[in-house]
């Protein structure tokens, strides 16, 4: 049999028991949308933001490592990668502060995973990227300034 016929009826057949799994209601978009509420990813400010997202107080942590550039070219694409070092890890959050919208992301892990994410972000200037970590109940911060040359969000 050929490999590209053997590969096109492969994706045809786990598209259609996806299909089957949406007709029989087993997946169902809330199961696949975010857990954080939306209004967290709405809220204009670090302070509704972190208030959406029920947190109070981070405390800061060394154990928290932020890899991202300390000068953007484009704010439209920025890398950061987040590093949690702390035992028990469980969510890991992206805000840029001075975004319109802060809060860039919210990851969520289960069944002792890493603590390790990298992704691009939109930033709408210079500001601090901030990440939130959650782990055994409670929640810890570290921040890294990015300054942007060329503006992301609407610039």
């Amino acid at each position: 049999m050929n490999a590209l016929r053997r590969n096109v009826l492969k994706g045809a057949t786990g598209a259609g028991a996806v299909a089957v799994a949406v007709a029989a209601g087993l997946i169902t978009p809330a199961r696949v949308l975010a857990a954080t509420p939306r209004s967290a990813f709405e809220a204009k400010g670090m302070a509704d933001t972190m208030k959406a997202m029920g947190l109070s107080a981070p405390a800061d942590s060394r154990d928290i490592a932020i890899k991202a550039p300390d000068i953007a070219e484009n704010g439209a694409v920025v890398p950061v990668e987040v590093t949690s070092r702390i035992a028990g890890t469980s969510a890991i959050a992206i805000l840029a502060e001075k975004n319109v919208s802060p809060l860039i992301a919210d990851f969520n892990f289960s069944g002792g995973a890493q603590g390790f994410i990298s992704t691009r972000i939109k930033m709408a200037s210079t500001s601090l990227v901030r990440a939130v970590v959650t782990a055994g109940g409670k929640t810890y911060t570290a921040a890294k300034e990015v300054k942007v040359t060329i503006g992301g969000c609407g610039g």
